[in-house]
């Protein structure tokens, strides 16, 4: 089964694309009976607020019509920024050499947060260096992660 953002995106990405822009990524935060729906979108020369305005009435549209989340909820739509969440491998192999902060699912010797610097990408292993060494952290274990802007 599909979760909310998975549908989300796959109604959303094809309007988005047509509106001159790529979708980021998507978030999806629980707020007791409300929730945010976050919508991130990217574009070379950088997005503006009226590229914002543009994909949240598009989306906004579909997501009415479509209605694959229940309840209440608020759209946000915004550019990434310079310490961008990571949502795909390939954001991550795009990203490497820099500093991420990351959380994962499951601790590795008690801890669930890293910091450190993304060395390389394989098979869908994320090999980061932190403080203590090379730590391997497997793509699908990762909670959230985020480019740290220095």
């Amino acid at each position: 089964m599909k979760t909310s953002v998975e549908l989300v995106k796959n109604l959303v990405e094809p309007a988005i694309s047509d509106l001159g822009v790529e979708l980021w990524g998507i978030e999806h935060l629980l707020q007791g009976k409300y929730s945010l729906l976050r919508i991130y979108i990217e574009r070379d020369r950088g997005i503006s607020v009226e590229d914002c305005e543009k994909v949240s009435r598009q989306v906004s549209a579909i997501l009415d019509v479509e209605a694959p989340i229940t309840g209440e909820y608020t759209l946000e739509v915004s550019s990434p920024g310079l310490d961008r969440p990571l949502f795909t491998v390939g954001q991550f192999e795009q990203f490497v050499g820099n500093v991420v902060n990351v959380r994962i699912r499951t601790p590795i010797e008690g801890r669930r947060k890293f910091r450190g610097k993304i060395e390389c990408v394989t098979d869908e292993v994320i090999s980061l260096q932190v403080e203590q060494g090379n730590v391997q952290l497997g793509y699908s274990d990762i909670e959230k992660a985020n480019i740290v802007f220095e």
